[in-house]
């Protein structure tokens, strides 16, 4: 996967670990061939499972996310959509 933290671009391998600090503008993508799981911590946990359970729904709907949608469910939680 390839992270971008504050314009950074961070190119991370399997079981590496990545931090991101607190308010840092942030964002990810898999450019490769095959499926890639992330595990991200947040503490102190301040989005709950409910944020999880609503972007899953939109990126589980088929085909490309509805990125309209996501900000919707980022704004909900408190967090700020950056999209170029």
């Amino acid at each position: 996967m390839t992270f971008t933290i504050d314009g950074k671009t961070i190119d991370s391998q399997s079981g590496q670990t990545l931090f991101i600090p607190r308010g840092a503008t942030h964002g990810f993508n898999n450019h490769g061939q095959t499926n890639a799981k992330a595990l991200a911590i947040v503490n102190p946990g301040l989005i709950g499972p409910e944020y999880f359970i609503d972007l899953a729904e939109i990126v589980n709907a088929g085909g490309p996310p509805d990125i309209e949608k996501i900000k919707v469910v980022f704004k909900k939680y408190g967090l700020v959509p950056i999209v170029n």
